[in-house]
């Protein structure tokens, strides 16, 4: 199955170059379920690929003044301290067995698997549906949704430590909608943001674990070159017409997750 995991990897990198999201959500599943690790190690991994992944992906954007570094940081402190918070407090102190109702076991995997499956369909929702607002005109904060802003990126923090995703489709409609982004900036932006925590949720919990580093980094390299043939596809290919078929993908997997891990 190791074989299938690499080719999976190549397209986890390709969506987000192409979509600037969406590749995160797909990361945790193909280590478990292609790699066969359990879903704590995989978030952790995950965190790695994603912000490895995310920070190569933001370096063009960047370049082309296609970050705004101000949004990054009133949307990202929140996060990487939600990111911290969750990794060091949160996780260690979910029980092996969360609760037994008959003879099915709600283990510590499973309740993860379970968090990331309806983390995935919310991102399919967010990706199927065609959102007419999603074009910014006026850059800049808007003060009144500042706060918000600052609150959703505690939210997508807390997410990002639990399941080891990016956030990206939250953190995109949160930059367009609520501080009237650019969507081409929105995107530079949040691969930066997503980079940052990622980056720092890994490195914050890695010394608790047994990394393989040899897996770890060949999968980001994967990645890497994907998401550079996402980079480079995107100036041929409009990224929002492939959005809402990779968005009805990701919510097959959600829901097939959930019957595995409840059913199965």
């Amino acid at each position: 199955m190791e074989i299938f995991g690499y080719i999976a990897s190549v397209f986890i990198g390709i969506s987000l170059g192409l979509i600037g999201g969406g590749g995160s959500i797909l990361t945790v599943p193909v280590l478990v379920y292609l790699f066969g690790m359990d879903a704590f190690l995989a978030t952790e991994y995950s965190l790695f690929i994603v912000g490895i992944s995310s920070l190569v992906g933001s370096v063009s954007y960047f370049k082309n003044g296609l970050v705004n570094l101000k949004t990054a940081l009133v949307f990202g402190i929140p996060s990487i301290i939600s990111i911290f918070l969750t990794r060091n407090y949160i996780l260690p102190i979910i029980p092996n067995n969360v609760f037994t109702v008959n003879s099915f076991v709600l283990t510590k995997n499973i309740l993860l698997l379970l968090v990331f499956a309806v983390l995935m369909i919310l991102a399919s929702y967010k990706m199927i549906i065609k959102n007419s607002k999603n074009k910014a005109k006026n850059p800049g904060f808007q003060k009144d949704n500042t706060l918000l802003a600052v609150g959703e990126g505690s939210v997508v923090g807390i997410l990002t430590g639990l399941v080891g995703a990016g956030g990206g489709f939250m953190i995109i409609p949160a930059l367009v909608n609520l501080l009237k982004t650019p969507m081409k900036i929105a995107i530079g932006t949040s691969l930066v943001i997503i980079s940052l925590n990622s980056l720092i949720g890994f490195f914050v919990s890695a010394n608790n674990l047994a990394i393989n580093w040899k897996l770890l980094l060949t999968i980001s390299s994967i990645a890497i070159v994907g998401i550079i043939i996402g980079s480079q596809l995107s100036k041929k290919i409009d990224g929002k017409k492939l959005k809402p078929a990779f968005g009805w993908f990701i919510l097959v997997m959600g829901i097939y997750i959930i019957i595995k891990e409840i059913f199965l």
